[in-house]
């Protein structure tokens, strides 16, 4: 009964040994008398007795490694630290397993041995500042070396650059005087800026003014015109009324003159010259215009009679003195 038992105890602690099941996103490796045998995907796999072996389990996950940092010399030969970080993933299992004894550390000096011949083919300033082309150029040449090896490198990252003390120390003044510039300068601009404002400013302001005392000057000007236009025409219209009351004043006094000389029963000839004195007077004034009564007409007609009788006789004269030189 007890040999029963024990073969029973040792057929199930082998069966739970010869069961092995692979979780997602691993792969096992069973050797078979030291002897690679298969690759065990994701799922429950049998194994035989005393004869296979799941010897690895290998992750096919994305795997980070954080190496330390390790001392770089530069082409103008300066040593610093420099700690990379980098991204690997396993494609192949059976390669990751046979064909490197220690992936992780081989991975680790290569990364160490590159980094130096990329850093020892540039300067110090060109370190600092081309972290994308290190990193690039690291990736192409680890994935490459690494393949063989059933390993890819997705990504390569330099994770802290630290120069010697007296450069940190150097760059620091260096970043200080960079920024004490670029402080000048913006305000230099400021200043600038603000003294084209204030210029403009006052540039517009002298226009307004300019702008404004024009104005004001075109509207006095305009004034003064209006004021001379209605003085002269205010004069005009009151030499106009002074010359027409006069006229009016003197043709009512010729009027009552010639009135007076005919209630006088004056002859036509006396008060002719009456007259013609009379208009010699008013024609000795200031007055332009001469408004002359009838009677006045009159005798001016009376004149010219006169006159054509005075031409008449010197006529009939002319010819009787013509006529008695004939006949002598």
């Amino acid at each position: 009964m007890i040999k029963i038992v024990v073969i029973i105890l040792i057929a199930v602690i082998l069966s739970i040994s010869c069961v092995k099941v692979i979780k997602q996103s691993k792969v096992g490796i069973v050797m078979r008398l030291g002897k690679f045998q298969k690759k065990a995907d994701t799922g429950v796999h049998f194994l035989i007795p005393f004869l296979d072996q799941m010897a690895y389990v290998i992750d096919l996950r994305e795997n980070v490694v954080d190496f330390p940092p390790q001392p770089v010399i530069t082409k103008d030969n300066v040593t610093m630290q420099i700690d990379t970080v980098v991204y690997f993933q396993v494609t192949d299992p059976v390669r990751y397993v046979f064909e490197i004894a220690n992936p992780i550390s081989a991975i680790e000096n290569l990364t160490a041995t590159t980094l130096r011949n990329i850093i020892g083919e540039l300067d110090l300033d060109e370190t600092l500042t081309s972290r994308d082309l290190i990193n690039t150029k690291m990736r192409s040449i680890l994935d490459e070396a690494t393949d063989k090896w059933g390993i890819k490198v997705n990504r390569v990252e330099l994770k802290n650059i630290m120069p010697p003390q007296d450069i940190q120390v150097a760059m620091e003044k260096q970043m200080r005087a960079e920024r004490e510039r670029r402080e000048s300068i913006l305000q230099a601009e400021g200043e600038k800026q603000s003294s084209i404002l204030k210029a403009e400013g006052e540039k517009q302001s002298a226009i307004l003014k300019a702008e404004a005392k024009k104005e004001a000057m075109i509207r006095e000007a305009e004034g003064d015109k209006q004021s001379r236009i209605l003085k002269a025409q205010g004069d005009a219209e009151s030499i106009r009324e002074v010359a027409k009351a006069k006229a009016e004043g003197e043709s009512v006094v010729i009027e009552q003159v010639f009135k007076a000389m005919k209630d006088a029963d004056i002859d036509d000839n006396m008060l002719a010259l009456k007259s013609m004195e009379a208009l010699e007077k008013v024609a000795q004034g200031k007055s332009t215009k001469l408004v002359l009564p009838s009677d006045a007409v009159n005798f001016l007609g009376t004149f010219k009679g006169i006159k054509e009788v005075m031409k008449d006789d010197d006529d009939i004269k002319i010819n009787i003195n013509n006529k008695e030189e004939s006949q002598e």
